[in-house]
């Protein structure tokens, strides 16, 4: 792989999860407000509508099957995982989904592994893995004295987990397709918004616009649909095509670490030493598993 495109990837990924690693904070403001499948809707139309904006034409699929990956990215990346992981913020803490949405790494490797040529998995991830979770739990878990444990929010949370690795394996059979990122996106988009008409009518839609444009809330929701949707799903997309499934999927162990980071700037929390300690391992944990292994030259 040209070296260039490589660190394009890699920085691809880098401002996808950094952004993503804020929005745990939006969407729980949001939650004062909005049902879990308004929120949903709302920053996926804002998303789609400037997408439109940025590339208005039209994307021609060259075959039926191709519009079938592009359906089903929609109803993983948009429609299920996003309402699996709204609905476990209402039942569970923010830790909690924070921790079980960062293991989607390993089922992704597991499902690229079988279902992608070229993604083989190999000792050093699972290492890096192992790392990496427990430095999750340490950021998570360092100011209680156990776990909170919701069985309804962390099934929900660990479903969303699984729905995403699909949707990482659908993307990258999809960047094979050579069909403009951009479009593509936009495309999935569409689906996810029409995969989410039957929630409307059984979760109910009636935003208060009143409550909504008060300049928080309505941040908040542009800031979702504009910057962790639109701008997001592109460079995350961008990300997978050029680094492949599972090497992309390992910066989302970045994203309890960002949250960290950012509470401590925005809302001036303090960083305890397990947080330290715990940012540390997840790092080295990535460190790991993104390693290269040198082969020796004769």
């Amino acid at each position: 792989m040209d070296r260039n495109k490589e660190i394009q990837g890699h920085l691809f990924a880098f401002i996808t999860i950094f952004i993503w690693g804020t929005t745990f904070i939006s969407t729980k403001i949001l939650l004062d407000v909005l049902t879990p499948i308004e929120i949903l809707f709302l920053r996926f139309a804002i998303g789609f509508l400037v997408l439109l904006l940025a590339c208005p034409h039209r994307l021609k699929v060259k075959e039926f099957r191709h519009e079938l990956y592009i359906a089903g990215a929609g109803l993983c990346g948009v429609t299920l995982y996003y309402l699996l992981e709204n609905i476990a913020l209402t039942y569970t803490l923010v830790s909690n989904v924070g921790v079980i949405i960062s293991i989607a790494p390993f089922f992704t490797a597991i499902l690229a592994h079988r279902f992608l040529d070229g993604e083989k998995l190999k000792i050093r991830f699972f290492i890096g893995f192992l790392i990496a979770v427990t430095g999750i739990f340490i950021i998570s878990f360092h100011g209680s004295s156990s776990l909170n444990i919701n069985p309804l929010g962390d099934i929900l949370a660990v479903l969303a987990a699984v729905v995403w690795a699909v949707y990482s394996i659908l993307t990258k059979k999809i960047s094979g397709f050579q069909y403009n990122t951009i479009q593509v996106t936009r495309r999935i988009f569409l689906y996810g918004l029409v995969f989410m008409v039957p929630s409307l009518f059984i979760f109910g839609f009636k935003p208060t616009l009143n409550e909504l444009l008060t300049p928080a809330h309505l941040f908040n929701i542009l800031f979702l649909g504009l910057a962790a949707s639109a701008l997001c799903f592109v460079t995350w997309n961008s990300a997978v095509k050029i680094l492949g499934a599972i090497k992309t999927s390992i910066y989302i162990y970045m994203v309890p670490v960002i949250t960290v980071v950012t509470s401590v700037i925005v809302l001036q929390e303090k960083m305890t030493g397990a947080s330290v300690f715990g940012i540390v391992l997840t790092l080295t944990g990535l460190f790991i598993s993104q390693r290269k292994k040198h082969e020796k030259r004769d």
